[in-house]
């Protein structure tokens, strides 16, 4: 799966990285406040330009705006229903009761789930291991794997309280996989390798979740199928010049914005991949 990316996570690249092996693309995360007061930016976000699958990241924590914002909610070709984000780390986010906030809330979020199930819709939970060292420590977001019934769960391994630069802890997969009861879990974080994502679901997991990977070289999902024994045969890789082709035709193709192709290509010039 291609992770949520603020400000890269565009129709375009969705596309782009669904063509070279993506199963499953989000869109941005976006609050659901903004959608029901018709915020042009946010409503950019999730708008959706041709039938690549993707679900809608939301961030929310009140039922009564949620159930406003699906009333009017229309689908689309290639909807694959709402993700709810309880793994953004930021503290705006956090300080609003959303996010990572609310790991340890799994009656509220068993709550927007059935509401979204209510209206027919697909729906999944995005989490890290709680708030802070506390909250893992004491494996409160088992709670959230343990009482919530979504289609699938991801599950960030690191807390919001950790840096970008410090590890994921690997070794909670298995207890997470046991705790949610045949409901697949998605393992997203510094995976890297195809060495990981096997080890990883060797773990028992259903999946991986990708993003910074895929900023650098939108073929490594078709990468790693190559090297895990999935593709068979095993599919040619395009080079670093062929992807920002494929992204211009794409462009053109469906109508995208400058500024997410401009910051995709100083992404593409600069990590330069060798496969």
């Amino acid at each position: 799966m291609l992770a949520s990316l603020e400000r890269y996570s565009d129709s375009v690249f969705r596309t782009l990285c669904y063509n070279h092996g993506a199963d499953l693309t989000f869109t941005e995360m976006a609050h659901v406040g903004s959608f029901l007061r018709k915020n042009k930016g946010s409503m950019a976000k999730i708008a959706v330009k041709d039938t690549t699958p993707v679900q809608i990241q939301l961030l929310s924590s009140n039922e009564g705006k949620l159930d406003r914002f699906l009333k009017d909610f229309k689908t689309f070709e290639g909807f694959q229903g709402f993700n709810l984000n309880l793994s953004c780390p930021s503290k705006d986010v956090i300080r609003q009761g959303k996010g990572a906030a609310m790991v340890k809330r799994a009656a509220k979020t068993m709550r927007l789930v059935a509401l979204i199930r209510d209206y027919g819709y697909p729906v999944s939970v995005k989490i890290r291991l709680g708030l802070n060292s506390f909250e893992k420590q004491n494996k409160l977001y088992l709670n959230n794997l343990g009482g919530v019934d979504p289609d699938f769960f991801v599950v960030h391994a690191k807390h919001a309280a950790q840096s970008s630069a410090e590890p994921e802890d690997y070794s909670v997969y298995p207890e997470c996989v046991e705790a949610a009861r045949g409901i697949p879990v998605i393992a997203n974080g510094g995976i890297d390798t195809s060495e990981k994502a096997r080890s990883l679901m060797e773990m028992g997991v259903g999946g991986v979740m990708m993003g910074r990977p895929a900023l650098g070289y939108a073929g490594v999902f078709d990468l790693y199928r190559n090297e895990l024994g999935f593709n068979d045969p095993p599919k040619p890789l395009p080079d670093a010049a062929s992807l920002k082709h494929e992204y211009d035709e794409i462009y053109e193709r469906i109508g995208g914005d400058e500024r997410y192709r401009e910051r995709f290509r100083r992404v593409v010039d600069r990590k330069k991949p060798s496969y």
